[in-house]
Order: C-alpha cells, then sequence, then structure tokens
C-alpha cells in the first residue's frame, strides 16, 4: 500500500467515525427526558397536541399586553390575551353615599377602619378598587402613571360603583386620607395581570 492510498483510507475512515458521532449526538439529543407542564389540556388527544397548547400559553403569557379602548373589547381580550388600557383614576371612602362599609364582589370584606387591603394567595397584600362591571371580580390590576405614587399599585377589583363606567377605576382610601390627593388622575395606565378569580 503505497502513502497516497494509506492517507485516502484514514481520511475516509476519519470521517465515517466523525459522521457516526455527530448521528450519535443527534439521536441522545432528540431523546432525552422532557417534561412538560401543561395548564390547559382540554380537548387534546396526542401529546403533539398537548406539545402545542403548551407553546401557545408560554407564548400568550409571554405577549406584550393589548391596549385596548372600550370596556366591550376589554370584555371580549380579557379573558384571552394580556390587555391594558388608558383611563381615570378617582377616589371613595368606605363610608362614601351609597356605601356600605362592605366591598360589593364576595368575600364582601368589610372596609371600615383603615381596611383598605386585600391579602390575595398570588400577589400578597394588594390594594381594593372598584371598576366598570365588564372587568370581573378578583381581577389584578398594575395602576401607573399616578401622581400620588412613583412606584406601580397593583390592587384588585372588589367593588362597583354608579359613577364607574368605562375606563375609570376608583381607588379605595380610609376615612381620614386627603381625598384631594388622589382627586381625579387622568392619564392612568392599567395593565390586566390576572382575569378575575
Amino acid at each position: 500500500m503505497n502513502n497516497k492510498s494509506f492517507i485516502k483510507t484514514i481520511l475516509y475512515r476519519t470521517g465515517f467515525i466523525c459522521l457516526v458521532f455527530i448521528y450519535g449526538l443527534v439521536l441522545c439529543n432528540n431523546y432525552t427526558d422532557k417534561t412538560n407542564v401543561v395548564s390547559n389540556i382540554d380537548g387534546a388527544r396526542s401529546i403533539q397536541a398537548v406539545n402545542m397548547i403548551t407553546k401557545y400559553d408560554a407564548m400568550v403569557k409571554a405577549q406584550a399586553p393589548k391596549h385596548v379602548e372600550t370596556m366591550a373589547e376589554a370584555r371580549e381580550l380579557g379573558p384571552l390575551q394580556p390587555i391594558s388600557f388608558t383611563g381615570q383614576m378617582t377616589a371613595y371612602r368606605p363610608n362614601c353615599k351609597g356605601c356600605g362599609g362592605r366591598v360589593s364582589c364576595p368575600p364582601r370584606q368589610d372596609v371600615r377602619n383603615g381596611n383598605i387591603y386585600y391579602n390575595d394567595s398570588a400577589y400578597g397584600q394588594i390594594r381594593i378598587l372598584a371598576a366598570d362591571p365588564a372587568i370581573p371580580c378578583g381581577t389584578i390590576v398594575k395602576v401607573t402613571n399616578v401622581t400620588f405614587s412613583q412606584e406601580p399599585i397593583i390592587g384588585i377589583v372588589l367593588d362597583r360603583g354608579g359613577a364607574i363606567k368605562g375606563n375609570i377605576m376608583d381607588f379605595l382610601v380610609t376615612e381620614n386620607d386627603n381625598m384631594d390627593v388622589i382627586g381625579r388622575q387622568r392619564n392612568v395606565n392599567y395593565e390586566i395581570l390576572r382575569w378575575g378569580w
């Protein structure tokens, strides 16, 4: 065997070994244990369908909120995807005209004696808000662009109000709070973090 054919043989064998090695890596990568976390598998008939639902749920959670203009849009899109809207904010006290000292949404918490917070299992201690009936009770809202707080305010919709229609939310304050500090805030940004309970 001459040098040329010896080198050729070595090159062919080395190439073949590299191909086998690469093929083995591809196979190992495709057969590793994978865990799918699925939050909604209703109607899924196969593992592929479950995997598609999982990818969709992750995509929905990762997407930026869709800005809506009306409460009709909020009612339509809110249960399906994250939404945000711009509106106004006012303040109210537990003893306001027509208020009975309890919020209107279950668990109908007594808000007298400075009890203006709600302890949510996922979000902790958060402020109570009144909102349009298009936004369901238990909805978690991130409030930004208000003059009385530099930090975002996390609140929960637990109340309604006769004057609270459309893109207005009412911020529950204590009997001793100066409501003029809040007044009527305009261009407030609301982002829905959780739609209802």
